[in-house]
């Protein structure tokens, strides 16, 4: 059972196109039915393209047309950049001339930045990448060098590799009490770094001589600047 509504004109805010295209893709009157589609979860009602009848919004990565419309409350778009011939758009969000925001600074879409000294990262598409500027290198024990540890140096952005001697060695992995240093133990340390990570779970660092050996190194911890955005739930099927 369908109902018949009036209402046949493009939504103009939706899509800008010319009066004789719409009269085209909308049929006059609107044939809508009586009972509202039961839509997934997180995917509101709102108005076709046409402004004609209640459907389910479209959600992020899902397939968009003129009629079938993406959820606008979400800042989604239908993105047709990868569609040249009109099929196959989907659900996208609206491009930002503001570009990536990385620890409350906004960067230009392509601009390439260092959060810090150990990282460069370039900001694409709203998101952005990093490569790390200190090498991860591995020392493996030699025989002029058993015992190698990689520790932060005062000064020097990157980690480097001491050899360390075999008593303060045996010492440190053996986790009992230290003897008292003979000398007095200045405290020195960095703030702690920014998240690892804009969402979620992540670690920060510093370096400080905070613990029994008075050495330098560095040290991490949990740490979370919000809750990542909960992915599109799977479409669910109305029959």
């Amino acid at each position: 059972i369908e109902a018949i509504s009036q209402k046949a004109s493009c939504i103009e805010p939706v899509m800008a196109l010319p009066p004789q295209v719409c009269a085209q893709l909308c049929r006059r009157p609107c044939y809508c039915p009586w009972v509202p589609p039961r839509c997934p979860r997180g995917s509101p009602l709102v108005l076709d393209g046409c402004g004609c009848c209640k459907i389910c919004a479209r959600r992020l990565g899902e397939p968009c047309d003129f009629l079938h419309v993406c959820d606008q409350s979400h800042g989604l778009v239908c993105d047709y950049s990868a569609a040249p011939t009109g099929t196959g758009a989907t659900c996208n969000f609206e491009d930002s001339e503001e570009g990536c925001e990385v620890n409350g600074r906004v960067y230009k879409d392509g601009e390439v930045f260092q959060p810090s000294c150990k990282l460069q990262c370039r900001c694409l598409d709203g998101g952005f990448t990093c490569v790390p500027l200190c090498q991860e290198d591995v020392r493996l024990p030699t025989p002029d060098c058993p015992y190698p540890r990689r520790v932060e140096v005062p000064g020097k952005c990157c980690p480097e590799w001491i050899c360390e001697a075999q008593d303060q060695h045996l010492l440190r992995a053996a986790g009992t009490v230290s003897l008292p240093l003979p000398y007095p133990c200045q405290e020195w340390g960095t703030e702690w770094s920014a998240c690892s990570v804009t969402c979620g779970v992540g670690f920060s660092t510093r370096v400080s001589n905070q613990n029994r050996y008075c050495r330098l190194e560095t040290q991490r911890r949990l740490c979370m600047a919000r809750p990542c955005p909960a992915l599109p739930a799977a479409s669910l099927a109305v029959s």
